[in-house]
């Protein structure tokens, strides 16, 4: 999508519904979840909800709003490549994965050794909001998609996540011995604490 601009691109996509022809309609969804990806990441959008209002369902400039099917269709295509996930049984409101869980669990260990806190304690409000996570895309992670890739280093032996004294979470972190396993799922029912 190099070379376009979310706005350029959504007046053109935002000029019609879904589209009936099979083959115009795959191209047209694909086209959607590579832009609902790069906005969510570049705004660090976490959570769409169907029912509300998104910058890039609506065009104001001329009038339009994508329909609730053409929105669920797009959301739901992020879903089966395991790039959202929905967070009601109605689904009404989708986890956006930017980033696939696995690759946020290789973040969070980037993030710890370039910091030197291997084989240390670290709160999750330190993660999320902590002085070295300043700068980085984990500054302000959503709980859920933190949790999501703290468990996953948890099955893996990375760290143990266990509570202190005080409401926080705490994690003992060790990052020598860290494999992904790229193909891991983990739902997000499992996630949270």
């Amino acid at each position: 999508m190099s070379g376009i601009t979310p706005s350029s691109l959504r007046l053109k996509l935002l000029s019609r519904n879904l589209q009936p022809v099979r083959d115009t309609r795959e191209k047209q969804v694909q086209l959607w979840k590579g832009l609902i990806l790069d906005y969510c990441r570049t705004q660090k959008i976490f959570i769409i909800g169907l029912e509300e209002e998104f910058p890039l369902f609506s065009n104001p400039a001329i009038e339009r709003s994508l329909s609730h099917e053409a929105r669920e269709a797009f959301l739901s295509a992020l879903v089966s490549e395991w790039r959202a996930q929905w967070i009601d049984k109605g689904h009404r409101k989708c986890l956006i994965l930017w980033h696939r869980i696995q690759d946020w669990a290789d973040i969070i260990l980037n993030y710890v050794k370039d910091n030197g806190l291997e084989d240390g304690v670290v709160t999750i409000e330190e993660i999320r909001s902590g002085t070295e996570s300043q700068g980085t895309e984990l500054r302000g992670i959503d709980r859920t998609v933190l949790n999501c890739a703290l468990k996953l280093l948890e099955q893996k032996g990375k760290l143990v996540i266990f509570k202190g004294t005080s409401v926080q979470y705490f994690l003992c972190i060790n990052s020598r011995e860290y494999h992904v396993c790229h193909q891991q799922r983990v739902p997000l029912t499992a996630c949270l604490v």
